[in-house]
């Protein structure tokens, strides 16, 4: 014969202290099965596109049959060292990025000294520097980024002597910056009261000691 078993289900606020972060790590472990980058990503190709760096794409299928391009971007976070971001594409010069960028980002000041870099360096060599950007190794951090830069002058003349270096460190920094926002993001969306206030919303129920019910 079949039985009937009762069992007491709570809401998160009426946890014990210790339940409720078992249930908020029950929620943190399943919460990222979406593309929660997507939103970072779209910014840093807004942000590519001021500097002038137009990302290399992929295809991917799409559920529906065909496929789309997505942007050559990686990551691997939060916790080892060695952790980090990194892209493919190409670079070259982009007329005002250093306005626009603060247009685009106000207070984003190492946004500001990246188009700056960029354009100091550019300006040096009469605005014909460009750069391929590519992925070498297993790693996703800026190191893992070859980049090789050149000078397309009509007189075969050479680069100023810092510029190569100027370039790479700027497009480096550009990939670290990359990585700290989808480390803000990451937390943002782990923080204790963003899971508190999913939680609630789906009307969740746990037993007493955080398990999740149902």
């Amino acid at each position: 014969m079949p039985e009937i078993i009762e069992t007491a289900v709570y809401h998160l606020d009426e946890l014990s202290d210790a339940a409720e972060e078992k249930a908020r790590a029950w929620y943190r472990a399943g919460a990222f099965d979406h593309d929660w980058f997507e939103c970072v990503y779209e910014d840093f190709e807004s942000v590519c596109k001021i500097l002038g760096v137009r990302l290399d794409t992929r295809a991917v299928r799409l559920y529906g049959g065909g496929t789309r391009g997505k942007p050559c971007i990686w990551f691997s976070g939060f916790w080892n060292q060695g952790d980090g971001a990194c892209f493919e594409g190409r670079y070259s010069h982009a007329k005002a990025a250093s306005r626009k960028i603060r247009a685009h980002a106000p207070n984003d000041e190492k946004l500001h000294r990246i188009a700056d870099a960029l354009q100091a360096t550019q300006r040096r060599n009469f605005y014909q520097l460009h750069a391929v950007v590519t992925h070498r190794g297993r790693a996703h951090h800026e190191l893992s980024m070859a980049i090789s830069v050149e000078r397309d002058s009509p007189v075969s003349q050479e680069m100023t002597a810092d510029a190569e270096d100027a370039v790479i460190e700027a497009l480096r920094d550009l990939a670290c910056w990359l990585y700290h926002q989808l480390e803000r993001e990451y937390e943002c969306l782990t923080s204790a009261a963003v899971v508190d206030e999913a939680i609630v919303a789906n009307e969740y129920t746990f037993t007493e000691d955080g398990h999740r019910f149902g």
